[in-house]
């Protein structure tokens, strides 16, 4: 198998090519690709040309020989040889790949229905959460909104009730400041006749 593609992201060609060439270098024939990125991996094989090899002598390794068991190649190498032994006809080892290969569309269509029913499940799983997300923050929003609207009116009504309760202003009488009246000229006379009349007894003595 001949590696492709860009890290994390390989893929691969099968091919045939002496056992004595490196992995990527030279090779005979190319039969397929192998992607194993994709959900089940994707296979494009030559199975006619893959059955010839293989009954040639060529020897898979590990995941080629993997590859081709899925793809039934090992299965009707195995039939033929069958058939070569007498174990049975033809037409009965055609029967028995084809049975084989209605199970296999079978099973691997049960597969798909599965993945594709645990992606909706999983899809709507999601959505739900996000629906009950978006309906608590609603609520959290309604409630605040009206918490907020109580506290306008509880204000307005504590406003109106002090208003209510506080007494009418009464009217303040201020008075003029007294300005001290000037003593009158009859009460000073005295005040300023006292030392002469002092001075007049004088001589008497």
């Amino acid at each position: 198998m001949q590696r492709f593609g860009r890290k994390n992201y390989a893929f691969y060609q099968i091919v045939i090519a002496d056992s004595r060439a490196p992995r990527d270098g030279k090779f005979i024939e190319r039969i397929g690709s192998y992607n194993p990125n994709t959900n089940p991996a994707t296979i494009d094989l030559n199975f006619d040309r893959a059955l010839y090899w293989l009954q040639t002598g060529a020897q898979p390794s590990d995941t080629t020989r993997m590859i081709l068991s899925r793809e039934g190649v090992c299965l009707k190498k195995h039939l033929l040889e069958g058939v070569k032994k007498g174990a049975f006809d033809e037409a009965t080892a055609n029967a028995k790949f084809d049975a084989w290969l209605q199970e296999k569309k079978i099973s691997m269509q049960k597969v798909k229905d599965g993945e594709r029913e645990q992606k909706k499940a999983t899809t709507k799983a999601l959505l739900d959460a996000e629906k009950e997300v978006n309906k608590a923050k609603a609520e959290a929003l309604a409630k605040k909104r009206a918490d907020i609207a109580a506290e306008a009116v509880a204000a307005k009504a504590k406003a109106e009730a002090e208003a209510k309760a506080a007494p009418a202003a009464e009217p303040v009488l201020e008075s003029a400041p007294v300005e001290a009246e000037a003593p009158t000229t009859a009460e000073a006379a005295p005040a300023a006749e006292a030392p002469k009349a002092e001075e007049a007894a004088a001589p008497a003595e």
